[in-house]
């Protein structure tokens, strides 16, 4: 066996640059922070069940217009959410199923235990 193959696969200089890259880290940081608030995470789910107006979400989740929409930009910038227009009303939808996907895979993280 030579020292290569001895090497843990982490180690490899690929890998190595891959895991010090900051500026990638500091982003997959970000992107994860923004499922770290409860009213995003109650917000994304019930647009699992199909797109909403602001009214509709505030509503459902008994929070005001305004927390609401807050939250509605902050998932916007992040690309987890988008919005169309229909007459005066915006209405949102998850940005793809990606979104899904990680939420089903948080729900199953945690339903483990």
């Amino acid at each position: 066996m030579t020292s290569k193959q001895n090497k843990h696969p982490i180690l490899d200089k690929a890998n190595k640059a891959k895991l010090m890259d900051e500026d990638f880290i500091l982003k997959l940081a970000d992107f994860f922070s923004v499922f770290g608030d409860a009213t995003r995470m109650r917000i994304v789910a019930s647009l699992r069940h199909g797109e909403m107006n602001v009214s509709e979400i505030s509503e459902a989740l008994d929070l005001s217009i305004s927390a609401i929409s807050h939250q509605l930009k902050i998932l916007k910038t992040n690309d987890l959410v988008r919005s169309r227009r229909e007459g005066k009303y915006q209405y949102y939808y998850l940005s793809d199923d990606h979104v899904n996907i990680i939420y089903d895979m948080g729900v199953e993280h945690l339903k483990e235990k």
